[in-house]
């Protein structure tokens, strides 16, 4: 309703629909582009494979979340509720934190990419330099405090399921 406020509001409502089509039709490519490096890396098949195969899973994987909004809209799952909040509880309560614990893990640990070369990455260029003496705090207390944040997640969910 804010374009039907302003005047030339139908001009400046499709401009801004258009460039911001843009924005996440780039942001794709780019995004994209990072899992056909992958695939050709990992399984050394040609770029062309890796686009139809990469291609037909985001399309499969797709379909949930498109489907969610009308076929599947009265699914539900107790705690979760519908498509959309299943999937924003996978990524946001799951995914996300256990990606910010192997970052920590690779980024503080001697079998990972440990500290000291975390460190001297870190500090490259100019500007202000990551403080060594958080080690500790990054290595013990950081990991503790996502933990807490996934278990927080999970909470609600399963009183949900226990009748809580």
């Amino acid at each position: 309703s804010v374009f039907n406020q302003m005047w030339g509001g139908q001009i400046w409502c499709a401009l801004f629909f258009v460039f911001m089509s843009f924005a996440a039709l780039s942001t794709v490519i780019t995004v994209f582009e990072n899992i056909m490096s992958f695939t050709v890396d990992q399984w050394g098949i040609s770029r062309r494979k890796a686009v139809a195969i990469n291609g037909v899973l985001l399309a499969v994987l797709c379909l949930p979340c498109a489907l969610g909004f009308n076929v599947w809209s009265g699914f539900e799952v107790p705690g979760l509720g519908n498509i959309q909040g299943i999937e924003d509880f996978i990524v946001s309560n799951n995914l996300l934190p256990l990606g910010a614990l192997v970052f920590l893990a690779f980024c503080t640990w001697k079998r990972g990419w440990g500290w000291d070369k975390f460190i001297a990455e870190a500090d490259t260029g100019a500007g202000v330099k990551f403080p060594a003496v958080l080690r500790l705090y990054m290595k013990y207390f950081v990991p503790v405090l996502v933990l807490i944040v996934i278990v927080m997640g999970w909470i609600p969910v399963v009183s949900a399921w226990v009748g809580a």
